[in-house]
C-alpha cells in the first residue's frame, strides 16, 4: 500500500497539521511508516483517517505461508503417489492415514492464518 492518493482533493489547499512528538515517538512511527511502505506523511494520513494501514512484513509472511502451503501439498501429492506404486510397503495403512489427516489439518491451519494476515 503506497501512500494514500486523494486526486479531488488539492495537496496544498490547507497547511499541513503539526503534531509534536519526542524523539522516541517520531522513531516509532517513523519505523512503522517503513514497515507499512509508506512516507512519514501517508502513515500518519492514513492513521489520522482510521484507515487500516498493513505492515509490509505481514504482507511477506502470507506471501512465505502460501510457498510453505505449496510445499506441503507436493509433499502430500508424493506420499499418494508413493502410497499408488507402492501400496501396503514401508508403512500401515492407519500410520498413512493418520499422516494425511495431519497435512490436511496443518494445511487448514496454514489457510486460517493466512487469511488472518491478509486482513
Amino acid at each position: 500500500m503506497k501512500d494514500i492518493k486523494h486526486p479531488t482533493r488539492p495537496r496544498r489547499a490547507l497547511p499541513p497539521i503539526k503534531v509534536w512528538v519526542t524523539e522516541t515517538e517520531r522513531a516509532e512511527i517513523a519505523e512503522r511508516a517503513e514497515q507499512a511502505g509508506l512516507s512519514l506523511s501517508g502513515y500518519m494520513l492514513a492513521a489520522g483517517l482510521n484507515h487500516p494501514v498493513r505492515s509490509v512484513v505481514d504482507l511477506l509472511a502470507v506471501a512465505d505461508l502460501g510457498k510453505v502451503n505449496g510445499d506441503l501439498g507436493r509433499v502430500a501429492g508424493l506420499l499418494k503417489l508413493w502410497l499408488a506404486e507402492k501400496r501396503g510397503q514401508g508403512a500401515s495403512s492407519t500410520d498413512v492415514a493418520d499422516m494425511m489427516r495431519d497435512f490436511r489439518l496443518l494445511q487448514t491451519q496454514l489457510h486460517e492464518i493466512m487469511a488472518r494476515l491478509a486482513k
